[in-house]
């Protein structure tokens, strides 16, 4: 033992109460600041070095115990470790550990309360937990973020790779952001095991050569003109807006969020904003003569926000009401969304319009950046001619053969 070392004792170390340095030897002293503000100090030397370590307060380290710590620190020193620098290396470690105990549920949670404002909507976040919950949570949920690897990935993915082929390509890609979030924030290391390119797509057949796609059902052009009739018999806001969602060829969240502020009916126009399209920018809509008596009828019977209310008025209808509907029609074999590729066909092949005006009709995002640079405007004019064709093409219950060519509607 050094000389000069443990010079206090328990009884000296309780009284002491002037502020000072009381030293106890071999680089241990008690800091006093007040008659309850007492701290453990090591002072050492080390290469030329002069430095101070604190131990503790007097009122979680002992007498004792500060002795067994600054012996600890005695030691590093002889071996030429610096103990504060290890301490820092140690914690470092521990925050690691601790870092990578995070769970893969707990890692997905965060990385969507991270993004969920940047977000289209609400149904958009309501998806990413769905599919987290459903399909990654009960083989990976409560495991260590840094413990997912390629073969639970695949795990994951393996039973709904081919049969629920889109879901599967998007929880991929979920798995995967999740994972890069995990990593960046320091929770793991590596590479991450959900990337496609160049991992995955060796381990799991290509979906495009494995699956045919699913196309929403949709109604014949043809046979447009007896739906419509048949369906403006039927009773209930749901068929008033089904109609109006063919006549707009829209989308059904577009349709039955629709609000009053967002019509102009002396213009005839439906502008929907940026958070309500899938493509994610303002969409006009231009309203047809039928479209608009639909609006004025609905206009006499409800006085809320929205243009079709549901049941409570306050609130929009139920994104099923529309599929009830077809199915007390007998016409279960139909979805409001493949009304949209009822438009899109007979656009193609009973109109002479450019390709890109039925398109823009749809509210699609332009895939080409070319086209896309190229075309800013929304061709609103154009557009304008070809739904009021469609409405009428809508309201004849025998269609004729003849195409509707795109100079005589200019």
């Amino acid at each position: 033992m050094p000389k000069n070392i443990e010079l206090l004792t328990a009884l000296e170390v309780t009284r002491a109460s002037e502020r000072g340095i009381y030293r106890d030897g071999g680089g241990l002293c008690l800091y006093v600041s007040g008659p309850t503000a007492k701290s453990w100090v090591y002072r050492y030397t080390l290469n030329g070095i002069a430095r101070e370590m604190g131990i503790g307060s007097l009122n979680a380290v002992s007498l004792a115990e500060a002795r067994v710590r600054a012996s600890e620190c005695r030691r590093m020193c002889s071996a030429g470790i610096d103990p504060i620098e290890a301490r820092k290396a140690e914690r470092e470690r521990a925050r690691i550990e601790a870092a990578k105990a995070i769970t893969f549920k707990d890692a997905a949670e965060r990385y969507i309360k991270a993004h969920e404002a940047g977000w289209h909507n609400a149904k958009h976040v309501m998806q990413w937990r769905n599919t987290i919950a459903t399909y990654a949570e009960p083989i990976i949920g409560k495991l260590p973020v840094q413990a997912v690897d390629v073969g639970l990935v695949v795990k994951v993915l393996e039973p709904i790779w081919t049969t629920k082929a889109e879901t599967a390509t998007r929880l991929r890609g979920r798995i995967e952001a999740v994972l890069d979030w995990a990593t960046a924030r320091g929770y793991r290391t590596g590479e991450n095991p959900a990337r496609w390119r160049g991992h995955l797509q060796n381990l799991l057949p290509n979906i495009s050569r494995t699956r045919r796609i699913q196309h929403h059902a949709a109604l014949p052009y043809a046979d447009i003109g007896a739906f419509m009739r048949t369906l403006r018999a039927q009773e209930g806001i749901a068929a008033v807006a089904l109609l109006f969602l063919i006549l707009t060829a829209t989308r059904t969240s577009e349709t039955i969020g629709a609000r009053w502020s967002e019509i102009d009916l002396a213009n005839s126009v439906w502008t929907i904003p940026a958070d309500r399209i899938k493509a994610g920018r303002e969409h006009r809509v231009p309203l047809s003569a039928s479209a608009i008596a639909i609006l004025k009828r609905m206009h006499k019977i409800h006085n809320g926000q929205l243009v079709f209310p549901g049941r409570f008025g306050d609130q929009p209808l139920s994104n099923m009401s529309m599929l009830q509907l077809l199915k007390r029609m007998g016409r279960g074999d139909l979805t409001a969304h493949g009304f949209r590729s009822t438009f899109r066909d007979w656009a193609a092949e009973r109109t002479n319009y450019p390709r890109e005006v039925p398109e823009m009709a749809l509210a699609h995002a332009v895939s080409d950046s070319v086209e896309a640079a190229y075309r800013r405007g929304d061709l609103f004019d154009k557009r304008r001619r070809l739904m009021e064709a469609w409405a009428q093409y809508c309201g004849v219950a025998k269609q004729p053969a003849k195409v509707i060519p795109f100079r005589a509607l200019s």
